[in-house]
C-alpha cells in the first residue's frame, strides 16, 4: 500500500447538451492529469451533460447518448489515473443523478445521489430518483467516499461514508453562485470535516449556464476544517492536490491558496461570465445595447467590453426631441472611453409615422403613458433590426429596482436576448460603477480605469420619454424603493413589517401593487445572469394572474 495519493480536482466548464464537447473537455484534462502522475481525476457533478439540464435530461435518447458519451470516454482513457465523471443513470424506470469511477476503461463505482435539492432554483425532485447512500471505493490505497453536491449539506451522508470505511472525501458540484456563497459552502463543509474527522475535497463546476454561473473556488479541507487549498472563483482549471498517509489518516498536503475577491468584484465577474458564456454557448460573437447616456446602458456596454472585448460591442444611440445634449456627450463620452463603436439612429421620423397611422383611431384622447411607449417600442424595434442584419444579440439594460416594478416597456427596451444587470438593484448599479472605475482585473477584455464618466453616475436618473421627465417622477427615490423592494422580495416581509422599519404605507402599498402587477412582463423578460438567492423567473415565481394584495 502507498501512502502518497494524488487527485487532479477538474474545475471545468461544461455546456449543457453538448455531450461530445464535455467528453473532449473530459478526456484532455485526464491526460494532463496522467503527464502529472495523478491518482484520480475528478469532475464536477453531471459534467458530461452540463448542468442544469432541467426535463432535458427526462428525454430517454439524451440520457442514453450521455451514458454511451461516459463508456466511451472511459474506454479511451486507460493507463493513466481513475477517472471520476458526474452524469445521468437510467435504471428501468428510475432516473439517477451519478458520479461515475472508472479505471483503466473498468467501472469501479458508481454513486448515486441521494439529497436531492428541492428549494430556490432547484427541482431534482421533479428529474431524479433519490439513490441509496453509496459506500467508498478503492482508488490507489485510498478509500475515497463521493457525496453529491446537496449530499453534503446534512450530515447523514458523509457519517455513514466514514463508517464504512471512507477515508478521504470527494464531493462533487454543479453549486451555482449567489453573493457570499463561499461562506455558505465552507461553513456546510467544515461541519462535515469535524463530524467524520475526514479530509474533503469540494470539486465545483465554473461558467455560466442560462441564468446561473457557477463560480468554481473550489478548496481542500483538512482534519479540524483546517483549509490547505482554495482555487480562484469563476476560471476553469485543473489542481493537483497530493495527500500523505499519516498515523492519524490522510492528510492534504498544502498547495494553491487563492485569495477570494470581495463581493463587489465577485458579482461583477458573475455578471461577466455569465454573459460571455450565454453568448459563446449560443453561439454569438458580438452585441449590441441601446446607448441611452444614462449608468445602466453604460454599466451593461462596460460588462459586454469586459466580457467579449470593445472591438464586439455595438452601441446605438437613438435620440428623439426630448433627449438631452447630457445624454448624447455621454454616451459617445462613455462609448469613447471603452473604444466600443457607437451609431445613432433617430426615432423621430418613425415616431411621427406611428403617430399619423394612429391619427384618426386615437382622435380626441390626450398624449398620456401610450404615445411614450411608442417611442421605447421604436427603439426596441430598431434595434432588434440590426441585430437581424449583422447577428449581433441584443443587449436589455434593466436592472432589477425597474424589472421589479415593471418600469420598463414590454416588446420596447425589455426587447432583447441576454440581461447582465437584471438581478442588480439599482442602488447596486451606482456603486458597481464606482467600483469598475476603481478596479481593473486580468480577466477583463475591456480597457481600464475611469471608463464610466463620473456625470453619467451623479446625474438623476430619466427615461426622457417627455420633457423634463425623471425616473423620481414615477418612483420613490432609489434608496427608499430598493429597501422596499429588498423587504417584499428578498425577505418575503409584510406590509406591516415594512412600516414597523418606518416606510411610508401608501409607498409601500403602491410598491407592492407594482411588484405584483408587472409580473407577467418579467415572466416574459430576458435571461441574465442569477446573483442574489432571489433572481426573477427560478428563484421567485409568482403567478401571473394574482388578486391578493396584503393588508396592513
Amino acid at each position: 500500500m502507498t501512502n502518497r495519493f494524488r487527485l487532479t480536482i477538474g474545475q471545468l466548464n461544461a455546456t449543457v447538451g453538448d455531450l461530445q464537447g464535455n467528453a473532449d473537455k473530459a478526456r484532455e484534462a485526464w491526460e494532463a492529469a496522467k503527464a502529472a502522475g495523478a491518482d484520480m481525476l475528478a469532475l464536477p457533478e453531471m459534467f458530461i451533460t452540463g448542468y442544469q439540464t432541467q426535463d432535458l435530461v427526462l428525454k430517454p435518447a439524451f440520457c442514453r447518448q450521455a451514458e454511451e458519451e461516459i463508456l466511451e470516454l472511459a474506454a479511451l482513457c486507460t493507463g493513466g489515473p481513475a477517472l471520476g465523471i458526474g452524469g445521468p443513470w437510467r435504471d428501468g424506470e428510475k432516473l439517477y443523478n451519478a458520479f461515475w469511477v472508472f479505471k483503466d476503461g473498468e467501472m469501479i463505482a458508481r454513486v448515486l445521489k441521494h439529497r436531492l435539492p428541492h428549494k430556490q432554483l432547484f427541482d431534482e425532485w421533479r428529474l431524479f430518483n433519490s439513490g441509496p447512500i453509496s459506500g467508498p471505493y478503492p482508488v490507489a490505497g485510498a478509500r475515497i467516499g463521493s457525496p453529491i453536491c446537496e449530499d453534503s449539506w446534512s450530515p447523514d451522508v458523509a457519517e455513514t461514508l466514514a463508517e464504512t470505511g471512507a477515508e478521504i472525501l470527494i464531493v462533487l458540484n454543479g453549486s451555482p453562485y449567489h453573493r457570499n456563497k463561499l461562506d455558505l459552502r465552507m461553513g456546510h463543509m467544515v461541519a462535515r470535516v469535524v463530524e467524520t474527522g475526514l479530509p474533503l475535497v469540494y470539486v465545483n463546476m465554473a461558467g455560466g449556464q442560462d441564468d446561473q454561473v457557477y463560480d468554481g473556488a473550489s478548496f481542500v479541507l483538512n482534519p479540524g476544517g483546517h483549509k490547505v487549498v482554495q482555487l480562484p472563483p469563476f476560471q476553469e482549471m485543473l489542481a493537483h492536490v497530493d495527500f500523505t498517509l499519516t498515523d492519524d489518516g490522510w492528510r492534504a498536503e498544502p498547495g494553491l491558496m487563492v485569495p477570494q475577491p470581495d463581493e463587489w468584484e465577485q458579482d461583477y465577474q458573475a455578471m461577466m461570465l455569465g454573459l460571455r458564456d450565454y453568448l459563446r454557448k449560443s453561439g454569438f460573437s458580438k452585441v449590441v445595447l441601446g446607448m441611452s447616456g444614462g449608468i445602466d446602458s453604460a454599466l451593461v456596454a462596460t460588462i459586454a467590453a469586459d466580457a467579449i472585448g470593445p472591438q464586439n460591442v455595438h452601441c446605438v444611440m437613438l435620440p428623439s426631441e426630448y433627449t438631452s445634449q447630457t445624454s448624447l456627450d455621454d454616451a459617445a463620452d462613455c462609448a469613447g472611453r471603452l473604444g466600443a463603436r457607437l451609431d445613432t439612429v433617430r426615432i423621430d421620423g418613425a415616431r411621427d409615422a406611428v403617430a399619423d397611422a394612429l391619427a384618426d383611431l386615437m382622435k380626441g384622447t390626450e398624449p398620456d403613458i401610450t404615445e411614450e411607449n411608442i417611442q421605447s417600442r421604436l427603439r426596441g424595434l430598431m434595434l432588434m433590426a440590426i441585430s437581424n442584419k449583422f447577428n449581433e444579440m441584443l443587449l436589455t439594460t434593466g436592472n432589477k429596482s425597474e424589472v421589479g416594478v415593471g418600469y420598463a416597456t414590454i416588446y420596447g427596451d425589455m426587447a432583447g436576448g441576454y440581461n447582465p444587470i437584471k438581478d442588480l438593484y439599482k442602488t447596486r448599479v451606482f456603486e458597481t460603477c464606482r467600483w469598475r472605475n476603481a478596479n481593473h482585473r486580468d480577466w477583463m477584455m475591456g480597457p481600464p480605469g475611469e471608463v464610466i464618466p463620473p456625470r453619467i453616475i451623479t446625474k438623476p436618473p430619466s427615461a426622457e420619454l417627455r420633457p423634463d421627465q425623471v425616473d423620481q417622477d414615477s418612483l420613490p427615490p432609489y434608496d427608499i424603493l430598493d429597501a422596499i423592494l429588498d423587504g417584499l422580495v428578498e425577505q418575503d416581509l409584510s406590509l406591516r413589517d415594512l412600516v414597523d422599519q418606518g416606510f411610508d404605507a401608501d409607498t409601500v402599498r403602491k410598491v407592492e401593487r407594482l411588484l405584483y402587477g408587472s409580473e407577467w412582463k418579467r415572466y416574459q423578460a430576458a435571461p441574465g445572469p442569477r446573483i442574489s438567492t432571489k433572481a426573477f423567473w427560478l428563484d421567485r415565481r409568482y403567478p401571473l394572474v394574482n388578486r391578493w394584495r396584503d393588508r396592513l
